[in-house]
C-alpha cells in the first residue's frame, strides 16, 4: 500500500509537463488572432520592400535605382553581412526577427496582465518548464513568420519581375539558417519579458531593440566582417546568407541551442527569485 500511495503521488516527469505546458501554449498560440497577424504582416513585409522599388522619383520624374536586382536579395544578403551599408543589405528575413519580438511581447505579456501567470505557479512550481514551453512555442511561431515571409517574397518577386537566379543549395541552406535562429531569438525574447514583466511597453521596445542587431552591427562597423561575431546570435542569423552551406546551417543550429540554453538558465533563475506576479 505504501509504495502504492507513493507513486500516485510521485510527480510528474519533465517530459509529461513540458508535454502538457507545449499543449497549452500551442493552443492560445492556434486560437489568438496575433498568431495570424504577425503571420500575415512576415508575408506583407517583403512585398512592401520590392513594391518601392523603381518607383519614380516625383522632382526628377525619373525612377529610383531598384533597390534589388534579385528576389533572393530580400531573403538573405549575399554574403555575411556585420556592418550594414545601405538599406537594402539589412532589409531581408532577419526583420522577422523583430517583428517576432513584438509578438512575443505581446503573447507572454497576456500571460501576466489576464492572470495566467499567477494561476500556472500557483499549481505548477517548475518555473524552467514555463521558460521552455515559452521558448519552444514564440520559436516555432517565429519560423513560421520565415515561411510565409518566404512565400511573400516570391510572389513579390513574380509581381515585380525580378530575377530568380541562386544557388538552389546555399538558398535552402540560408532559409534553414534563419529559421534555426527562431529559438536562439524566442528564447532572448522570452527573458526580456520576464525581466520587463511589470512594464509591457518597455519589454517591446527592448525586444525591438535587440531584434535590430545594433550592437552588433555597431561591433562589426569597427572589428569588420570577422568570423567570430558568427558566435553571437544576430550574428550567426547575418552568416545565413546566399552563400551558405551546411557548415552555416550547423553554427546557426548551434548557436541558437546554445543562447537559448543560456537564456533558459538565466530567465528560471530570475523567476525563482523574484515575485512573478
Amino acid at each position: 500500500m505504501e509504495q502504492i500511495s507513493e507513486l500516485k503521488f510521485e510527480s510528474p516527469s519533465f517530459f509529461k509537463r513540458i508535454k502538457g505546458m507545449l499543449g497549452v501554449d500551442f493552443y492560445r498560440l492556434f486560437h489568438t488572432p496575433l498568431f495570424y497577424i504577425f503571420l500575415a504582416i512576415a508575408a506583407i513585409i517583403p512585398a512592401m520592400i520590392l513594391g518601392t522599388m523603381g518607383m519614380e522619383n516625383p522632382q526628377t520624374g525619373e525612377a529610383a535605382e531598384p533597390l534589388y536586382t534579385n528576389t533572393w536579395q530580400i531573403i538573405a544578403a549575399d554574403t555575411p553581412l556585420y556592418a550594414v551599408n545601405s538599406i537594402a543589405e539589412y532589409a531581408n528575413m532577419n526583420m522577422v526577427f523583430i517583428f517576432g519580438g513584438i509578438m512575443v511581447s505581446i503573447f507572454i505579456g497576456h500571460d501576466y496582465k489576464s492572470g495566467y501567470v499567477k494561476q500556472l505557479f500557483t499549481t505548477h512550481a517548475k518555473k524552467e518548464d514555463y521558460m521552455i514551453s515559452k521558448s519552444l512555442t514564440c520559436a516555432f511561431a517565429m519560423a513560421c513568420m520565415c515561411i510565409t515571409y518566404l512565400l511573400g517574397a516570391v510572389g513579390a518577386g513574380v509581381f515585380a519581375q525580378t530575377s530568380f537566379e541562386v544557388n538552389v543549395g546555399s538558398l535552402i541552406c540560408a532559409i534553414l539558417g534563419k529559421m534555426l535562429m527562431s529559438l536562439g531569438w524566442a528564447s532572448l525574447y522570452t527573458f526580456l519579458n520576464i525581466i520587463f514583466r511589470k512594464y509591457f511597453g518597455i519589454s517591446i521596445a527592448s525586444s525591438f531593440f535587440f531584434g535590430t542587431g545594433i550592437l552588433i552591427i555597431g561591433v562589426g562597423a569597427l572589428a569588420g566582417n570577422s568570423p567570430l561575431l558568427n558566435v553571437f546570435l544576430y550574428g550567426s542569423s547575418v552568416y545565413a546568407c546566399l552563400s551558405s552551406n551546411f557548415w552555416t546551417v550547423l553554427v546557426c543550429l548551434v548557436v541558437s541551442v546554445a543562447w537559448a540554453g543560456i537564456y533558459n538558465v538565466l530567465g528560471t533563475h530570475i523567476l525563482d527569485k523574484s515575485d512573478v506576479y
